[in-house]
């Protein structure tokens, strides 16, 4: 599959779907992770269908002192927050915006508070990635041995520390990742409420929310997520 991730979104953003199931589903694309050399890192989700609410884009941020927030365009109790958000807590924003420049750069702005630009790359690591994934049945995706056998084999071929791609949130439901397609984040600058936040570097230690575990190079990824249920209990708010 040699399709560009602008392209692969426009194919996404025009006929977003949903798998059949039961548990809380997320079709979408974003950035996986990226940390800087400073210790902050940003994470992008833009989930063009969920099966809880709107659509809506999302940021995370953790800065220097290991503090996790999530700015998000939807109400928190139907965004990331709603499983994350015991350790990285919710405001909701008025917009997050995308563009593309090219096929291969992507540009992310938060009003005046935040000025992000990414410059994709495709590598044999990906390719080989993005070929195992397309070539996987719903069925796969869905199933927590794969998953298990999947986070270490992507840990591998990308270099991006630990991986689990099934496990349990900070707040409390169980998680499953389907990056269908990624590419690799290969430069960029990004600037959050005033400050530059410096050069892309794996952090000191590497974070995880969760059982999620943050990578240590910057993804760009396509495909979905789900989530057990969330119960009224566990619900975590801005």
């Amino acid at each position: 599959m040699n399709t560009t991730p602008r392209e692969a979104v426009a194919i996404l953003t025009a006929d977003p779907r949903l798998i059949e199931g039961t548990d809380e589903r997320f079709t979408g694309y974003g950035v996986m992770g990226l940390p800087y050399a400073t210790g902050h890192y940003l994470a992008l989700r833009c989930f063009v269908a969920t099966s809880v609410g709107p659509a809506y884009r999302a940021v995370w941020h953790r800065a220097p002192d290991g503090r996790w927030e999530i700015f998000t365009t939807a109400a928190p109790e139907v965004s990331c927050p709603r499983y994350f958000g015991s350790e990285a807590p919710g405001e909701q924003v008025p917009a997050i915006d995308v563009s593309w420049p090219d096929d291969w750069t992507l540009e992310v702005t938060m009003g005046e508070r935040l000025s992000w630009r990414l410059e994709l790359a495709s590598t044999s690591a990906t390719r080989i990635m993005t070929s195992m994934g397309g070539a996987m049945p719903d069925g796969a995706w869905n199933s927590n041995a794969v998953l298990g056998s999947m986070g270490p084999m992507a840990s591998a071929f990308l270099g991006i520390g630990r991986t689990r791609l099934h496990g349990a949130t900070p707040n409390g439901p169980l998680y499953k990742a389907a990056p269908q397609q990624v590419w690799r984040v290969v430069g960029g600058q990004a600037g959050l409420d005033g400050e530059d936040l410096g050069g892309i570097g794996p952090l000191s230690e590497q974070d995880h929310l969760g059982d999620f575990w943050l990578p240590q190079r910057g993804i760009f990824f396509v495909g979905r997520a789900s989530f057990t249920p969330v119960l009224a209990s566990t619900t975590a708010l801005a």
